[in-house]
């Protein structure tokens, strides 16, 4: 596949993704009338079912990622090419960029606006690194074991880890940096560096401890 193809698709998916999460949860609220918890549960259902369906729909095309830390794993494991890392962060970034845009336009919200809302600490960068670290183990794993499945366990994983972290699980940095703008923001841009730090935490840790397990990659370089 052209490497133009599978940029595309990463981009169109995370911007998909982030329209769903970001769209799924406005909506929650508006519509839970105060309930935090039902609020909670549908944006997360609605996510991660979300999150399946963009794999499922992208997979065969770019890997369905969506996320950098996805894109580092699969290239530190061989699954890709190096010098299709940075293209890949680049349109995953964009995209996430796009999605939040699309949110703000279609629930009237204010893009310029600036999110106040402060968030971080030991308690949640350590929520984000753990959440982090499961993902991506769940990722290499069921990838590896039972590939036909790893849509649907990790979409099931995100879902979970949106109740279990302390951290409220973005679990990526492209969706961090894209949450931290506008009116419907989730933190502020000046906490954003810490959260993307523990998620690459993370991640490196997962995928050591599966290189370790496993070796190199079964597959060959996507060309």
């Amino acid at each position: 596949m052209a490497i133009a193809k599978r940029l595309a698709a990463e981009f169109i998916g995370t911007a998909l993704l982030l329209a769903i999460g970001g769209g799924a949860t406005i909506a929650a609220r508006r519509l839970a009338a105060g309930d935090a918890a039902m609020a909670l549960l549908v944006s997360a259902l609605v996510g991660a079912t979300g999150l399946a369906v963009l794999i499922l729909t992208f997979g065969n095309i770019s890997g369905g990622l969506f996320n950098p830390v996805l894109t580092l794993s699969e290239a530190w494991r061989g699954k890709l090419r190096r010098e299709h890392v940075a293209p890949y962060i680049v349109v995953q970034v964009a995209g996430a960029l796009a999605g939040v845009a699309a949110v703000h336009g279609m629930y009237g919200l204010d893009l310029m606006a600036i999110p106040r809302q402060a968030s971080g600490g030991g308690g949640q960068w350590l929520g984000e690194f753990v959440a982090t670290f499961g993902m991506v183990c769940v990722f290499i794993g069921c990838g590896r074991a039972r590939p036909v499945v790893a849509p649907f366990a990790v979409s099931a994983y995100v879902m979970a880890a949106c109740w279990f972290s302390s951290s409220s699980a973005f679990m990526n940095p492209a969706l961090t940096l894209a949450r931290s703008i506008g009116e419907g923001g989730a933190l502020r841009l000046a906490d954003a560096p810490a959260f993307v730090l523990s998620q690459l935490a993370g991640a490196a840790a997962a995928t050591a401890v599966f290189i370790w397990l496993f070796g190199p990659a079964r597959t060959a370089v996507r060309t």
